[in-house]
């Protein structure tokens, strides 16, 4: 039977602080569509996390959230700069060109996910002209998806340059905790002009949930009805805010990233194979042939190849480091056979 430890940080379970808290939440009645008090904590806390003040909104996937708050971000004869390899623009099935009537993705190049400075300022210098999508909004991710964590200086950099030229700036979250676990400060992105955030709450070991946090205040209105359209305002909505409860008040956002993050270390340090990214949040690559993933996979270890070519290990709040040990034999061995 095939483990799927390390194959994603979505194959683990909710960590015990989002079940309690769902338990919690499903006491008694409450209001439909994200006007329940549990939402209206949930929020609270968020915006204490961040030190903003921001509307925020609920919704049951990654996918929905980029893409609907993208949609609002840049019209449909506009397009979305971003990450060659970010999640909007390989693996959301075309998404936010869906929900954004058409509008584009302008994919720029850099290392281990982050984006190179010169291929935007490349894009940004482009003239407005009518027979190509110019851009109207940034994207960043982090931690990447190759597991690279911005500096805040870094995206200060890319941020800076965007809003110069009047972008809108969308920042994916999806592993922010594992950010924050290396040293990213969340309160930094309210300093950095950030206009939309998806904090990431699945990967960081809730059931499905991720909050949609909108700084620009111009963007409130009628995203409930955008949220609406999506199929995004879920009418039991409390069930989408709790996990943020319980991950929040008992720190356990943070706390089981750090050890995420950490498994990934103890990872890399046994891995016999060559690591082809900084393991800076909760993500292992390495450089490995077909033949010896195949044995791998024959050994019991589901992983995927990444789009690099590099073959991706994802550690998550319920790694533990019998299993890294365990997997760790698993590679000496193949590496050998």
């Amino acid at each position: 039977m095939a483990r799927y430890d390390f194959a994603s940080d979505n194959t683990a379970g909710a960590m015990p602080e989002v079940m309690d808290a769902l338990v919690a939440a499903n006491a008694g009645h409450a209001a439909g569509y994200g006007a329940d008090h549990i939402g209206k904590r949930a929020s609270e806390l968020i915006r204490a996390l961040l030190d903003v003040d921001a509307e925020v909104r609920f919704a049951a996937s990654g996918t929905a959230a980029n893409a609907l708050t993208l949609a609002a971000l840049a019209q449909p004869h506009e397009a979305v700069a971003c990450h060659e390899h970010s999640h909007i623009a390989t693996d959301e099935t075309g998404a936010p060109g869906f929900f954004g009537s058409g509008l584009g993705m302008l994919t720029l190049p850099g290392a281990s996910g982050r984006i190179e400075p010169k291929a935007l300022d490349a894009v940004l210098a482009r003239p407005d002209q009518p027979h190509w999508q110019s851009a109207a909004a940034l994207s960043v991710t982090n931690a990447t998806e190759y597991g690279a964590v911005y500096a805040e200086a870094d995206l200060s950099l890319l941020i800076g340059a965007a809003k110069a030229k009047g972008l809108k700036v969308h920042l994916d979250g999806a592993r922010l905790a594992n950010a924050a676990a290396f040293g990213f400060d969340v309160k930094a992105v309210k300093r950095l002009g950030v206009d939309v955030l998806v904090l990431g709450g699945t990967k960081a070991g809730s059931t499905p949930t991720e909050a949609i946090v909108l700084l620009d205040k111009g963007l409130e209105r009628r995203f409930g009805a955008r949220l609406k359209h999506g199929g995004q305002l879920v009418s039991k909505a409390r069930f989408l805010a709790a996990p943020w409860i319980g991950m929040l008040e008992s720190g356990a956002w943070a706390a089981r990233a750090a050890h995420a993050n950490a498994m990934a270390r103890k990872l890399a340090a046994l891995s016999p194979f060559r690591v082809t990214h900084p393991v800076e949040a909760n993500a292992v690559f390495v450089e490995m042939d077909d033949a010896t993933l195949k044995r791998l996979h024959g050994a019991g270890w589901f992983v995927y190849r990444f789009i690099d070519g590099s073959v991706r290990f994802m550690c998550s709040w319920a790694t533990t480091a019998e299993a890294v040990e365990e997997l760790g034999q698993a590679l000496a061995k193949v590496r050998e056979a």
